[in-house]
């Protein structure tokens, strides 16, 4: 019972590990400006987090299961477990706590970074449209500068 939740937890070991690489990828995407390679990126981690959500519920019966076994009550926790197994699973349990917690801990700062990256990207872009209604100084033909009518833009495509 406690091999077969050991085998579980590998697994969202391994997915967590995915999502982090794949929300990485996207903050590299972003701070290249390789928008348009954004939206496989999101739908990438998206893949992952629906797996991720599927492989919780497969562990939230295999943590039931091995509670009950543990004479531990419903709603036990990893820690929980952990101390009630016997040797050598309290270890093993134990070093996955360790890994969920330092997996859980590098996804929430890269994707704080993400999201944070995309605010700014989203405040830069709202003001250089608000900065197209704007008259601007140009140059006419003849070199000399004058007032430009509001349709003489300079556009950053890579927005």
């Amino acid at each position: 019972m406690l091999g077969s939740l050991s085998d579980l937890l590998w697994r969202e070991r391994d997915l967590l590990e995915s999502l982090r690489y794949r929300l990485e990828v996207e903050h590299l995407l972003l701070a290249a400006g390789r928008t348009e390679l954004l939206p496989l990126a999101v739908r990438e981690v998206d893949d992952v987090l629906a797996d991720i959500r599927t492989a919780e519920l497969a562990r939230a019966i295999e943590v039931a299961a091995a509670a009950a076994a543990l004479g531990l009550a419903d709603g036990a926790s990893l820690l929980d477990l952990a101390t009630a197994a016997p040797a050598p699973w309290d270890g093993i349990l134990l070093e996955h706590r360790l890994a969920f917690l330092t997996l859980t801990t590098e996804i929430a700062t890269v994707a704080e970074t993400n999201r944070d990256f995309l605010m700014a990207s989203h405040h830069a872009t709202q003001e250089t449209l608000m900065s197209l209604h704007e008259s601007v100084d140009v140059y006419d033909e003849r070199g000399g500068t004058s007032r430009g009518m509001a349709d003489a833009h300079l556009v950053d495509k890579s927005l």
